[in-house]
């Protein structure tokens, strides 16, 4: 996995320290349905990507799998049967995580695949932040046309010129999620928003404005 360019925004407060940027993978759309199947993670830090700091896990699911879903992440029924079972899946990336915020593109549906994952395993769930790159990207775009609720993390990608070693792949997203996070968060600083708390505010007021 290659890993990043360094950016340095200004420096943050003690909150910003690590950040942890997630991808997940899924059997479908609906949380309360379907499962959870991989998850992806890398740390990032006022100095880029953290070396060594990542997480990635296939979870073990034995339901019923849908071919064009397979398609679409690679995850088939072979690596679905072997892999880590639920609960120690979750349990292992929260200790990793820990009290770090999480950042995701669209991450109410990761919150909601990684909470639902964890209630069916036993597994509490620790409250912590969340951050939607999605609004954030809407809020610091530059130029009017790209304030669409209907940019895909594929166009932003593209925008900035970041590319993805294997799209839909929850680790190799991760890491194209947290270049774009670094890039966003660069842009931030040159508007005086240097902390995941303004970058939070700047968040709510793109959802308030309908950009997203």
């Amino acid at each position: 996995m290659r890993w990043l360019r360094r950016l340095r925004p200004s420096r943050p407060r003690a909150e910003d320290d690590r950040w942890v940027v997630v991808d997940t993978e899924t059997s479908g759309l609906d949380a309360a349905r379907d499962a959870l199947l991989a998850i992806g993670a890398v740390a990032i830090d006022a100095n880029g990507v953290r070396a060594g700091d990542s997480f990635e896990a296939v979870l073990q699911h034995d339901g019923p799998t849908d071919r064009h879903n397979v398609a679409l992440h690679g995850i088939g029924r072979e690596a679905q049967l072997a892999g880590t079972p639920c609960g120690e899946a979750i349990a292992a990336f929260l200790a990793w995580a820990g009290a770090s915020p999480r950042i995701a593109f669209h991450a109410d549906f990761d919150r909601a695949f990684l909470e639902q994952a964890a209630r069916r395993a036993n597994v509490a769930v620790p409250r912590a932040r969340w951050l939607d790159v999605a609004p954030l990207a809407a809020a610091l775009a530059n130029e009017h046309a790209h304030k669409d609720r209907r940019m895909t993390l594929d166009d932003w990608l593209a925008l900035y010129g970041i590319g993805c070693a294997t799209r839909h792949n929850a680790a190799s997203d991760a890491l194209a999620t947290a270049e774009l996070v670094l890039r966003l968060r660069s842009d931030a600083a040159r508007q005086r928003a240097t902390t995941l708390s303004d970058l939070e505010r700047v968040a709510r007021q793109a959802r308030w404005l309908g950009a997203r």
